[in-house]
């Protein structure tokens, strides 16, 4: 048995977390092969710490159960680490200055060297004062002739210069503009020769983007795979990359967007990613509302003259998502869907609705389907959520970016609708399941950024309590996921995931064992840091801590920092020493 012992710092435990501002921390936890074993104080502390194989001295930092992105892209977030940082530029004018330095300079050489154009990432024109996206004249005058692709914010949009354009042929596929700028089928074969990489290279964009997330506190990243954003062989690779704690890399739980007309085509899909969580993810119902291609019961507000559709576009219909959600729940796999609009959003529940009159509620309620980012909900499609027992994987940092008055939402919805998105509180009271992701690259890994967004969400009732919010992109994540990766064969790590019954590490003789009973009195499971939980956690260092023993989170304070995070027992990032 190997052991661990972090002492001197407080650790947030179920009951802790139930009551943060009043709670006593305990102060020390103890990790035995990967499982929490003890979790107490000072004096206990004292007479472990001889026994221990490492103690870690935690200097008064605060350990958290480590976080989960329950939505996320990991090939594209390797490609926007490995290009041009487009996300902080103020204006069309600096974008274009960074797209002119980096065509000259070591990110240009090292992409051409790998066969790749000049790619960069994280733009909006919104509030540039030029008030418009680049060209492709703009993108030919700055690289100087040379391949370039510019991914807008969202990943739904983009803009290429005339050569990359002309050796793809983007100019005969629907969604190219005369100006550059793609969307639909153009987009996605700019995206597909972006990605089309050497092995090594491909490798390395997994490793990086992996890496950041550990460095961000995150044990688990649900990668929503589709064909538009990795290959199959490229989520399978990924899987296996990731399946043992060993590997010292976050868990990848994996979900191929790939819509299915029978069983048989989910179990095919199964067999050919082995360790497949779920059937969906991204696979897409609309666009998105930065990008005008969500799919809108109204109009956009500042829909231009002669945009083709001013309303958004309609990916799926009701009957592809009954027949893809009743097979997925006949294979015994969550089905899951992209889907941002209200329109989309009725699209999508009248067919989950048909495929429960031809399943039944109960075993549609029981295989575990979600909604992924499920921004405009009304009253209606709440008690649908409630009634399907879908889980609404979602992300408070859209709010934060883009929410508000004056934010990108009320330029293309108009302020009354704006101000009805990412209804946090709405979905928490009505029971809705709630997991928190960042849909990285668009938003960055940042969970306590996440957390403060919903508990400072934009509009003020839909704020949540910090304990919800931390429980959303915690002990959230492992549920959505159905246990992390367990489902079609995937291996993972003693003490991976899900519930440790009695005879876990609680009844090896440590003080407080508990037989794998949580320190709340309930069953310990992932998520949690408590006996005979997996001992998925993370050490912060906490500069503005408010009342008790969690962070304030007031708008202007710093963020926690991470200085370590601990996959089953496993370290996976250390600043701890």
């Amino acid at each position: 048995m190997s052991t661990t012992l972090y002492r001197g710092g407080a650790v947030l435990t179920p009951a802790v977390l139930a009551a943060p501002a009043s709670a006593v921390a305990p102060s020390a936890l103890l990790v035995a092969d990967g499982v929490v074993a003890w979790v107490g104080g000072a004096d206990e502390a004292d007479g472990l710490a001889d026994a221990a194989d490492e103690v870690v001295d935690l200097r008064g930092a605060l350990v958290t159960p480590g976080f989960v992105d329950a939505h996320a892209h990991v090939l594209d977030t390797g490609l926007v680490r490995a290009g041009v940082d487009l996300a902080g530029c103020a204006s069309l004018a600096d974008a274009l200055a960074a797209v002119r330095d980096a065509a000259t300079g070591a990110v240009g050489r090292r992409l051409a060297a790998e066969g790749s154009p000049l790619t960069g990432w994280g733009w909006a024109e919104d509030a540039w004062p030029e008030g418009r996206p680049p060209t492709r004249a703009d993108l030919d005058a700055a690289a100087g002739g040379a391949p370039v692709y510019l991914g807008r914010v969202d990943l739904h949009s983009g803009v290429v210069s005339t050569s990359f354009a002309e050796v793809l042929g983007l100019r005969a596929l629907p969604g190219w503009r005369e100006d550059g700028s793609v969307t639909g089928e153009a987009h996605a074969a700019a995206r597909a020769a972006v990605r089309d990489l050497p092995a090594d290279a491909r490798d390395a964009r997994y490793r990086g983007a992996l890496e950041a997330a550990a460095r961000a506190g995150i044990v688990a990243v649900h990668e929503q795979s589709a064909p538009q954003t990795d290959t199959r062989a490229g989520l399978a690779a990924l899987l296996a990359l990731t399946a043992d704690p060993g590997s010292a890399l976050p868990l990848v739980v994996g979900y191929r967007a790939e819509l299915c007309e029978t069983a048989d085509d989910v179990r095919a899909l199964a067999a050919a990613v082995p360790g497949l969580t779920g059937v969906g993810g991204d696979l897409a119902a609309d666009g998105s509302l930065g990008s005008r291609t969500a799919a809108l019961r109204a109009p956009y507000a500042d829909a231009a003259t002669g945009w083709p559709h001013p309303a958004g576009r309609l990916d799926l219909t009701a009957e592809q998502v009954s027949n893809h959600v009743a097979s997925a729940t006949r294979a015994g796999l969550p089905a899951a869907f992209h889907v941002i609009g209200d329109r989309a959003l009725d699209e999508v529940l009248l067919g989950v609705r048909v495929a429960a009159e031809v399943e039944g509620v109960e075993a549609v309620r029981a295989a575990g389907h979600r909604l992924e980012h499920a921004s405009m909900l009304d009253a209606p499609a709440l008690a649908t959520l409630v009634l399907l027992g879908l889980t609404a994987s979602v992300q408070p940092a859209f709010d934060d970016a883009w929410g508000g008055d004056d934010g990108m939402y009320a330029a293309r919805l108009g302020r009354g609708r704006a101000a009805s998105l990412h209804p946090l509180a709405d979905l928490r009271a009505a029971g809705v399941p709630l997991a928190f992701g960042s849909d990285s690259p668009v938003t960055p890994f940042d969970p306590w950024g996440a957390v403060r967004a919903a508990v400072r969400h934009r509009t003020p009732d839909q704020r949540l309590p910090l304990a919800a919010a931390l429980a959303a992109h915690t002990r959230g994540g492992w549920a959505a996921g159905r246990g992390g990766g367990r489902g079609a064969g995937a291996a993972v790590g003693r003490g991976e995931v899900g519930a440790v019954g009695d005879g876990g590490a609680g009844g090896s003789g440590v003080p407080g064992g508990a037989g794998g009973v949580g320190v709340s009195g309930g069953p310990a499971v992932a998520g949690d840091l408590a006996v005979g939980a997996p001992a998925h956690l993370a050490v912060w260092r906490v500069p503005e801590p408010g009342p008790g023993v969690l962070p304030a989170l007031r708008d202007d304070d710093p963020l926690p920092e991470c200085v370590r995070t601990v996959r089953a027992g496993v370290v996976l990032h250390d600043e701890l020493g």
